[in-house]
């Protein structure tokens, strides 16, 4: 990478994977970059009987998931629970299941399963039928052309776009004014990202036209295209799965982004140009030229 042709130089801090939606995340080393994001990222999804998705949103008690990614199987642990194995090659029954507008083909992913998250989102006199299910790579599941324009930037269980990319600064900055407010320092993790920048300012991912990533393979291009509008989410703390209002009230009083009509961000989503099947790592270099509009 040619230093003097970017405007800016980061380094990639950290890698953050989702393999179940609204769970918590796995902080890898190294991830592979596929089409649809990063791989293993929100390849499964919990459903309610109707086949509607569920998230933090609520149900928080989702964030004490914790998945733990083997050669052969993704592990899940939960408090007071046994640990849920799953298979990477075994699913059961396609079915049709819904995540905010779209209804895509999945596989569910079995009865056990299915009683594991029931058993542990379940809160006494309420009992809850849900089911784990798992994209279906067959499926094409596209991003929002609005803000992808040309380019079919395809994900598999996200919200709306392959990857979520936000600064240390960023964070940084929104720890000084907790902190100066009297709050404690919260985590990124919060935030849910997957590529997390080091070395440039805060927010300045908010304005930059596409991220060039030098990796052993040659270069991969990430371009960020959609400011992330932030739900309750960043609220819930991952350790507790409580939830205080401190974090999204600190952000409504500096962080309302009028390319969304107003609504509080933090992070950028990013869709994939180039670098298929390259591995991302901790402590590669990033170079990124600003937007001007």
């Amino acid at each position: 990478m040619n230093a003097p042709a970017f405007d800016l130089q980061a380094t990639i801090a950290r890698l953050f994977v989702y393999p179940v939606k609204s769970c918590a995340g796995v902080e890898l080393d190294e991830a592979l970059l596929i089409e649809t994001g990063l791989e293993f990222d929100r390849a499964w999804m919990v459903v309610d009987a109707d086949g509607e998705f569920v998230t933090q949103r609520e149900l928080p008690r989702m964030v004490l998931i914790r998945p733990q990614l083997k050669h052969y199987e993704m592990v899940l642990r939960a408090p007071g629970m046994l640990a849920l194995h799953v298979a990477f090659d075994r699913v059961e029954k396609p079915v049709r299941v819904r995540v905010w507008k779209d209804h895509v083909k999945a596989y569910d992913m079995g009865d056990i399963a299915a009683q594991w998250f029931s058993d542990f989102l379940s809160e006494p006199g309420r009992p809850r039928q849900l089911r784990m299910v798992r994209f279906d790579p067959e499926q094409q599941r596209l991003s929002s052309r609005q803000w992808t324009g040309e380019v079919e930037a395809p994900n598999q269980f996200a919200d709306g776009f392959p990857i979520l990319v936000a600064s240390e600064g960023s964070m940084a900055e929104l720890n000084a004014k907790l902190a100066a407010a009297g709050h404690g320092a919260v985590g990124i993790e919060r935030f849910r990202p997957n590529v997390v920048l080091a070395g440039i300012e805060a927010h300045d991912e908010d304005r930059v036209e596409t991220l060039h990533i030098s990796t052993a393979e040659g270069e991969a291009t990430l371009r960020p295209v959609k400011p992330c509008a932030r739900c309750p989410i960043p609220d819930i703390d991952p350790a507790t799965a409580l939830s205080t209002p401190e974090v999204g009230d600190m952000l409504r009083t500096y962080r309302a982004d009028p390319r969304v009509d107003g609504a509080i961000t933090f992070g950028m989503n990013a869709i994939v140009l180039q670098g298929v099947e390259h591995a991302l790592r901790v402590g590669q270099p990033v170079g990124a030229n600003l937007r001007f509009e």
